[in-house]
């Protein structure tokens, strides 16, 4: 939402280019998703989420001086390559790894708490704070700084967090 905002409001680009690489983005999700699912089945899920989490560190600048550019190609391209890389190697395999890192008797609870929570989060207060650390400090330097620290506490928690590709489902 705030990537619409802001290529609209304060780079004076047309909604439907935004939208059109918003739009793109999802058909090559339906073949990349698959793919890092079954790669995470391969490598493990806490590599992609490493992997993943690191690919959204790097792209948190690029992403926004490749929109300054104001190219329709190079603007569907990016939205597309950030969608099914940043977002795709992590959303994935997570409807597996995080059920997978809780017990039996909690698992449900566990990995929907965590969902909602970070949805409610993110969804709701994220382009909120985005907008406003635009307004506050001006230009993008903010959100990249808040889009590298939430990818700086993901990448965080995926190291910490155990592997569970092998672990078997009756714990």
């Amino acid at each position: 939402m705030f990537v619409v905002f802001y290529a609209t409001t304060k780079l004076g680009l047309p909604k439907k280019l935004i939208l059109d690489g918003i739009l793109y983005a999802p058909p090559l999700e339906l073949v990349t998703l698959p793919f890092f699912g079954w790669f995470s089945d391969q490598i493990g899920r806490k590599p992609m989420y490493v992997i993943g989490a690191t690919i959204s560190i790097l792209m948190a600048y690029p992403v926004f001086i490749l929109l300054e550019t104001k190219g329709p190609a190079i603007i569907t391209a990016t939205i597309v390559v950030a969608m099914s890389l940043g977002h795709g190697m992590m959303f994935a395999p997570e409807s597996t790894y995080f059920p997978e890192l809780f017990g039996a008797n909690v698992r449900y609870s566990g990995a929907s708490f965590g969902f909602q929570v970070s949805a409610a989060l993110d969804g709701g207060l994220g382009p909120i704070i985005a907008t406003a650390l635009t307004g506050y400090i001006g230009g993008t330097s903010g959100v990249t700084a808040l889009l590298i620290s939430v990818a700086v506490i993901t990448l965080i928690a995926a190291l910490k967090a155990r592997e569970t590709k092998n672990d078997p489902l009756q714990n």
